[in-house]
């Protein structure tokens, strides 16, 4: 059998410490997927190596990701604009109509 070192699976638990998930809070015995209740309230939990634990709380689908991805939320400045089709004459292009006159 191929079991792994402890060393290793210790090092692999605990680079989940502190991983962050979000959890509806609605009624019922069944959860579903997240995006079946946006507008639902969610209890925010961290990871701490042995159980889920009470983190914060968020009003909406749409909170919890802010919360749960930070790095999303970096707005970059938009550079100068692109043109798609600017002048030359690549292969996919017709070559210029020859002029009258």
């Amino acid at each position: 059998m191929d079991d792994e070192p402890l060393s290793e699976w210790a090092e692999r638990r605990d680079a989940k410490i502190g991983r962050l998930r979000a959890v509806p809070i609605v009624s019922g015995d069944t959860l579903g997927g997240s995006h079946l209740k946006p507008a639902a309230p969610r209890a925010i939990e961290r990871w701490n190596g042995h159980a889920w634990e009470p983190h914060g709380f968020a009003r909406n689908l749409a909170e919890a990701k802010r919360i749960l991805y930070p790095e999303a939320q970096v707005v970059t400045s938009p550079g100068p604009a692109v043109q798609p089709l600017g002048a030359g004459r690549g292969r996919h292009r017709k070559p210029p109509a020859p002029r009258q006159g």
